[in-house]
């Protein structure tokens, strides 16, 4: 979801910006910490959860996280226009890893509350208020694969 006129549209997009040299990859998730946004295209990236592997051995053990209390999140993102026959694309901010994360990711995707939804695509608090992890408890964590030891 991205700012359009005076109102928020739902459009398809790549996950990933493209690689930016020719041995770097693709770019699926871009730290936000000492970054500002203000000049970047904002986007919110609906999402009913998303997972983390911890473990050394495949399989890892696979866990799932949800909003609390909420059947669907939004992901904090930035998209870029797209070019020649590449459609536009977009990359999960990320953040230092909040309560509920930390023991599994010493970062995490920066999920916002709902009531911030409309503040980060048209930046009307403060990043520093928007750009951080959910307080504990935030974030509901569910073990849906165990992996080897």
């Amino acid at each position: 979801m991205r700012a359009a006129y005076n109102g928020i549209e739902l459009v398809p997009m790549n996950l990933s910006f493209p690689p930016s040299g020719a041995r770097g990859g693709p770019v699926f998730n871009f730290r936000s910490k000492g970054r500002q946004f203000d000049n970047s295209n904002r986007c919110l990236i609906p999402a009913s959860a998303f997972f983390e592997f911890t473990g050394k051995k495949y399989p890892k053990t696979k866990h799932r996280f949800t909003l609390n209390c909420a059947p669907f999140m939004a992901i904090a993102g930035i998209w870029r226009e797209g070019h020649g026959n590449h459609p536009p694309a977009f990359t999960m901010l990320t953040t230092a890893p909040g309560a509920d994360m930390e023991p599994y990711h010493d970062r995490q995707i920066l999920v916002l509350r709902p009531e911030d939804w409309a503040a980060w695509i048209h930046l009307t608090k403060p990043e520093d208020e928007l750009l951080r992890p959910l307080a504990a408890g935030g974030l509901v964590v569910q073990t849906v694969r165990e992996g080897r030891a």
